[in-house]
């Protein structure tokens, strides 16, 4: 599995932010090899106007395409595994 530490906005991958979080265990304290970049304020306005231009489409949509829509997501994060589950 790859982690790139990069935020994820209207399709595209974004790491402006001069701030890095360094990843620890939660039960140990120890640090894990993976950093994320923390969103700037334009990444997450970036991010939250993506959002509300995706809901007008997102709203139209009946409860089952919503209810398979979110099923459809966890499937693929259940197929990540139990590395991800680790993580």
């Amino acid at each position: 599995m790859q982690i790139l530490g990069q935020n994820y906005i209207n399709g595209a991958r974004s790491a402006l932010g001069d701030v890095v979080v360094h990843s620890l265990d939660a039960s140990t304290g120890e640090k894990l090899p993976y950093d994320f970049h923390q969103a700037t304020l334009g990444e997450v306005d970036a991010a939250a106007k993506a959002a509300a231009a995706a809901y007008p489409t997102y709203r139209t949509l009946s409860a089952a395409r919503r209810a398979d829509f979110l099923d459809a997501i966890a499937a693929e994060i259940d197929a990540l595994g139990d590395d991800f589950v680790a993580l």
